[in-house]
């Protein structure tokens, strides 16, 4: 029997269609990091006549499913892309309203990531955001640093070639020896220590990747769904996983040795 059935005990129903996909998901195949840039809040909003806010406040329930369904499913890493660098041209009060709602959920979430054993880890240039932000991020990360669970990696005024940029500029005030490698690249950047994704997920239909995580994409499979992210739920997860696993991945070879396609 699927292992992944006594994880999700309760919480779907047996009839459900989210039970018929497990049952088709190989728990010895999942991605060892799931990336998602949640895209569509506005959107969302939009077809309701509601303000964009609205659609904000909404995507929260949604990065609350989709948190604790990665950490059924122990997924190690789960990275969402919260607020880019580009992120502060938006209007003055929609930032603001979006920063709040960053405290908000950190505040009313912290206990049950706490109880899921998920370890918070926030990566971007987290030193230019609100100082009570920065307090939040960093007393959430402290509160769960010995956690062993899925590793719950928030990007906040993020940008991949700003990540670039910072990796460079550190390698060349602490590095002593040259040439640089592409392992000394990896190790500067903000994942630095994390597994590469294996699947990033994109709401809302845009084809692009929007700047997030360029360096470590390379050989991610891309998951486009056009479900808004307020509307994104557990069972859309588990339909990327399934995707993922019907591919077959061979980073520029023939054939990948331990994922084959279950067509």
């Amino acid at each position: 029997m699927n292992s992944l059935f006594s994880k999700f005990e309760g919480v779907f129903d047996p009839s459900s269609r989210e039970v018929e996909l497990l049952s088709r998901i190989d728990p010895t195949k999942l991605p060892r990091h799931i990336a998602v840039i949640m895209d569509g809040n506005g959107r969302w909003a939009k077809q309701r006549n509601l303000p964009r806010v609205a659609g904000h406040r909404a995507g929260i329930s949604s990065v609350r499913t989709i948190v604790e369904t990665a950490a059924r499913l122990s997924i190690p890493v789960l990275t969402l892309y919260a607020f880019s660098a580009e992120n502060w041209k938006r209007p003055r009060d929609e930032v603001n309203t979006l920063m709040a709602l960053l405290k908000e959920y950190l505040r009313k979430e912290l206990s049950t990531i706490h109880q899921n054993d998920i370890r918070f880890k926030a990566i971007g240039r987290i030193d230019e955001l609100p100082s009570s932000v920065q307090k939040e991020l960093k007393f959430a990360e402290e509160e769960t640093r010995n956690n062993r669970g899925t590793r719950m990696v928030v990007a906040l005024n993020y940008s991949g070639r700003l990540e670039l940029v910072d990796a460079v500029n550190h390698l060349l005030k602490n590095r002593t020896r040259y040439p640089i490698s592409e392992e000394d690249i990896e190790n500067s950047l903000y994942t630095g220590g994390l597994p590469e994704p294996d699947l990033l997920i994109r709401t809302s239909g845009e084809m692009r990747v929007s700047n997030f995580l360029l360096w470590q994409i390379a050989y991610a499979e891309i998951y486009v769904t056009e479900v808004l992210w307020p509307d994104f739920r557990g069972i859309h997860l588990l339909e990327a996983v399934l995707e993922f696993q019907r591919r077959e991945r061979r980073y520029g070879g023939i054939r990948s040795p331990s994922f084959q396609s279950t067509r």
